[in-house]
């Protein structure tokens, strides 16, 4: 079985990869990334790319057929990965997590890849409230980066079939540690915060309510859809992904942060504007679908895994909003420095060996480029 994992060098890449040759130790694994967070290693092990076959340093906006020769299937991964950086440039987070998407996977299908697998985000539903949002549930996405992961579900959904399985999992919140650690996840910046200044600071009322899943799970979650059948959920498959009991508002997160850690001081803003990302999510359906692969942690245990990788590291900084943990300051550094343009594109990046890339972005393919859909509201 051969497999392409695109964005493997990010936070979560490192342990699908690791996930999917634990379970497939004969599978031929090829990472695609741009490298954007190469070099943002939190881990004092081996590079967590030695496992796989092959490694392809590319654009995903520039991918060529040749790419999938032999591909069995693609996890996709890579997309502009939060609200913040979403912001700074919706244009290119659009084109990135929607348009270059759909066109990686009408050209998987063009090449006979069977399945197709990519991580979306429970983003989406934007406004819930205490109310359990199901895949059956009104979406109502209210940033960039939630809107471009609706559209681009609604596109794959139209290219799924018998002969082409897509598998669109709406996770729940990244949490947890990694070998490329982020700290712009709400508990990993509760957790890093409190170890870094023995302060959880909550800048708003602490109400939103927001699901939760350890990197690991979504690994899980993950080598369960590269080779699930279209019998169970069908070609094109919407899933939320987590677990039902990893719903929390944010101020009993902090609690449970200080409660796990000790000796923090936590201080909630009551009188703050109530923030209007705030979703609950119902997980039933994907512990019918995949009951081997369903979460089995605890957040505790989560919270402990990152303590512990965040002392190794001799974590102490108390400004680590300012640093390179944060996605959104690693790439505005990558500008600031003229290695990226303003649309997120190499400067200076020759071909890479075994690769030619594409810079002809409008390669004729039997698929549109889509337009904002109204089945998204």
């Amino acid at each position: 079985m051969k497999i392409l994992i695109t964005g493997n060098m990010g936070y979560v890449g490192p342990g699908v990869v690791k996930q999917l040759r634990s379970t497939r130790p004969y599978a031929h694994l090829v990472g695609l990334d741009s490298g954007f967070f190469a070099d943002a290693l939190t881990t004092t092990g081996v590079l967590p790319e030695t496992v796989l076959n092959e490694q392809l340093f590319l654009d995903i906006r520039d991918v060529t057929p040749e790419v999938f020769q032999g591909i069995d299937s693609v996890v996709h991964l890579a997309a502009i990965s939060n609200d913040a950086i979403g912001k700074l440039n919706e244009q290119t987070t659009y084109a990135i997590n929607c348009l270059a998407t759909l066109r990686l996977a009408a050209l998987a299908r063009q090449q006979g890849v069977r399945s197709f697998v990519f991580a979306s985000s429970c983003s989406v539903y934007g406004i819930g409230g205490a109310q359990t949002k199901t895949e059956t549930s009104r979406i109502h996405p209210l940033t960039a980066y939630a809107h471009s992961k609706a559209q681009a579900e609604l596109g794959l959904r139209d290219l799924a079939g018998e002969r082409f399985v897509v598998t669109c999992l709406r996770f729940a919140t990244a949490c947890g540690m990694s070998d490329r650690l982020r700290l712009d996840l709400v508990l990993n910046d509760f957790v890093a915060s409190a170890m870094a200044t023995g302060e959880i600071s909550i800048l708003s009322d602490g109400t939103p309510w927001r699901p939760l899943i350890d990197v690991h799970d979504m690994a899980a979650a993950i080598d369960w859809a590269v080779e699930r059948d279209v019998e169970n959920g069908g070609p094109g498959a919407v899933v939320n992904t987590g677990s039902n009991a990893w719903n929390f508002q944010v101020a009993e997160l902090a609690e449970l942060v200080a409660g796990e850690l000790g000796g923090v001081k936590l201080s909630v803003n009551r009188h703050a504007p109530a923030d209007r990302r705030s979703y609950r999510v119902g997980f039933d359906r994907f512990s019918q679908l995949a009951p081997k692969h369903v979460p089995r942690g605890n957040i505790a245990a989560t919270i402990g895994r990152l303590r512990n990788g965040l002392r190794a590291m001799d974590f102490h900084d108390a400004d680590f909003r300012q640093g390179p943990w944060m996605r959104l300051n690693r790439l505005l550094e990558h500008q600031a420095a003229g290695r990226l343009d303003d649309q997120l594109r190499w400067k200076h990046r020759g071909a890479v060996a075994g690769v030619v890339p594409n810079s002809n972005a409008e390669q004729p393919l039997s698929l549109f480029l889509p337009q904002p859909d109204a089945r998204m509201l």
